[in-house]
């Protein structure tokens, strides 16, 4: 499905995305990405819009225990949590997947989210870190609604020298990076991805497309 063949609402009827906004890095970039698309986006840390949302973004750049201590004094920890409870569709970005899981090798004393079972690994000391680059996705989960449309071994953009450890069954893709990587997750209505979609072309329009869809029907 192109995005063309998918009838964007406009006006009152749009559905709102919230970009959770807790200080860190460039989230104005994955707000950006998801105007593209033609969804009403509201980069905010107001509980009370979030709540509203139809979709909750999570992205995240940097370091993961600066990114968590953050989150938490934003207190959008506790808005994370009850959004994904309620069934919201909820994507993370880069740092924003891996702050879904229990914690990280990056900052060992800090708690992630936890909402995903599995850790955080310092890729190996026998590849270039980061991972700076274009890489071809490896669909392992077919059917997955944010993947509709995009081709197994499509090329998306990653920048990142961690990379989650989870359970197979939640691994929706992985790419080939020496090792293989952990691409994307999916939990029911939770979603999350190692690659930027918003800096990967027409690929990830599709998918943030794809979310902004789920948004509006769920």
């Amino acid at each position: 499905m192109s995005c063309e063949e998918f009838p964007l609402r406009e006006g009152n009827d749009a559905p709102l995305i919230a970009i959770l906004d807790y200080g860190i890095g460039n989230l104005r970039s994955a707000q950006k990405g998801f105007e593209r698309v033609g969804a009403e986006v509201h980069l905010t840390s107001d509980a009370g819009l979030i709540a509203e949302a139809s979709g909750v973004v999570l992205p995240g750049v940097g370091h993961f225990g600066s990114c968590m201590r953050e989150l938490r004094a934003a207190k959008l920890d506790e808005v994370a949590y009850s959004v994904i409870e309620a069934g919201v569709p909820f994507l993370g970005i880069c740092v924003g997947m891996q702050m879904l899981f229990e914690g990280s090798e990056e900052a060992p004393g800090t708690r992630g989210l936890g909402v995903l079972p599995g850790r955080v690994r310092l890729l190996p000391n026998s590849l270039p870190r980061p991972q700076m680059q274009w890489n071809r996705l490896d669909i392992r989960l077919q059917g997955s609604p944010l993947l509709d449309g995009i081709e197994d071994g499509s090329w998306v953009y990653f920048v990142h020298s961690y990379a989650a450890e989870t359970e197979p069954h939640l691994v929706a893709a992985t790419c080939e990076y020496g090792v293989e990587v952990t691409a994307m997750v999916e939990q029911g209505t939770l979603w999350a991805t190692q690659f930027h979609p918003e800096k990967s072309g027409e690929v990830g329009r599709s998918f943030a497309h794809n979310f902004y869809r789920e948004a509006s029907v769920l």
